[in-house]
């Protein structure tokens, strides 16, 4: 590619506005072109004035506008990259930041080759993955609402003596609360009702990514995923939709930097010095990954629910999760035996259980 492409274009991309650099191949200086508002034929022409599409290669950093804009300019025939704002080299003691600077930025390094794109995933998957992140905010705002209506019983002297919040018993003794004062009543109506609202949104949404799934090219990914215990459908699609095609990692220690699995590093000559995990990249499906973790606390077993969801599955994908059971219950007790908090050691088991996916997910064919 580097063969044929002439002009390097940087696009810093907002809500209502777009500048433009460009970096011609050689060693020229990167000059800014100008800003165009949203509208997509604006940037067509534009871009129209430094070239032909086949020529020219189109960068701009990930965000909010999504991948909308690659999308359209790659139909048009343009190379369209959108690049990882996080690696995306700073001069130290670089304290201005504007849009044309961004954008000529942007336009020089596509020139060297210093930037790293991320996949631009599939329409498809794209609109699974939102569903599926729209359950996980549904889920976020079910768990507040509960949390209002614990704080107010709690102010108020009211506490519950079961051992399980939300269930029918916890239901029964909340019908049976009542306050000093009619505001405090309408109060509590009104947070109990909130809690009703977001369990029943989440139960819509859930039973929506369950419709909508059935026909995704990744159903027979998710059905592999969910051989593994901890992983079950919701986990599983969470999964899928967040990394999708696990080809492109080429071995699983690739797949657990991606999800921000790996220990940080600080070493310099004879000292090495590691630290707490990354956290780049998936912040989804790395939460998906340490509850799942959870679950290796107790011996290895094929329980019935776990029977059940690894009916029709090959034996080489079930031969896999076994293996996965019986090295990771092992290596949690090992971790707890030498006293470690929980945590860690969830996290260590989580590295270990992406390793794991990597090699189910190759078992797996998906439709194009």
């Amino acid at each position: 590619m580097s063969k044929t492409i002439t002009s390097f274009v940087g696009l810093d991309v907002h809500k209502d506005s777009t500048a433009i650099g460009e970096a011609e191949a050689g060693r020229e200086t990167p000059r800014f072109v100008g800003t165009v508002g949203p509208d997509l034929g604006q940037l067509l022409k534009a871009l129209k004035s430094l070239g032909k599409p086949e020529t020219m290669l189109v960068v701009y950093e990930a965000g909010p506008c999504g991948y909308g804009l690659a999308r359209q300019l790659r139909a048009r025939g343009y190379s369209c990259e959108v690049v990882a704002a996080g690696k995306i080299a700073r001069r130290p003691g670089e304290r201005i930041k504007t849009d044309r600077r961004d954008a000529l930025s942007l336009a020089r390094l596509a020139r060297s080759g210093d930037l790293v794109k991320v996949r631009v995933p599939d329409e498809r998957d794209e609109a699974m993955r939102d569903l599926s992140r729209a359950r996980e905010d549904a889920v976020r705002a079910r768990l507040k609402a509960r949390q209002q209506l614990k704080a107010l019983l709690l102010r108020h002297g009211h506490r519950y003596g079961g051992k399980s919040s939300w269930t029918l018993a916890h239901e029964r003794y909340l019908a049976e609360v009542s306050f000093a004062h009619p505001a405090q009543d309408i109060a509590f109506a009104e947070y109990r009702q909130a809690v009703r609202e977001g369990h029943e949104r989440v139960e819509r949404v859930t039973q929506a990514l369950r419709t909508q799934s059935e026909h995704w090219r990744m159903r027979p990914l998710v059905a592999a995923l969910s051989s593994l215990r901890g992983i079950d459908f919701v986990a599983a699609v969470t999964l899928a939709a967040e990394i999708g095609d696990f080809s492109r990692f080429a071995h699983p220690s690739e797949l657990m930097g991606f999800l921000g699995l790996v220990p940080s590093e600080y070493s310099t000559g004879n000292t090495r010095r590691q630290g707490d995990i990354t956290k780049t990249g998936n912040s989804h499906a790395r939460r998906v990954l340490v509850e799942a973790a959870w679950n290796y606390r107790f011996p290895a077993r094929i329980s019935r629910i776990l029977q059940i969801r690894q009916e029709g599955q090959p034996k080489a994908v079930r031969e896999i999760a076994w293996r996965a059971q019986l090295r990771l219950a092992h290596r949690y007790r090992r971790l707890s035996s030498r006293k470690l908090h929980p945590n860690k050691i969830c996290v260590a088991i989580a590295r270990e259980l992406a390793g794991f996916l990597w090699d189910i997910a190759r078992q797996v064919q998906l439709a194009t």
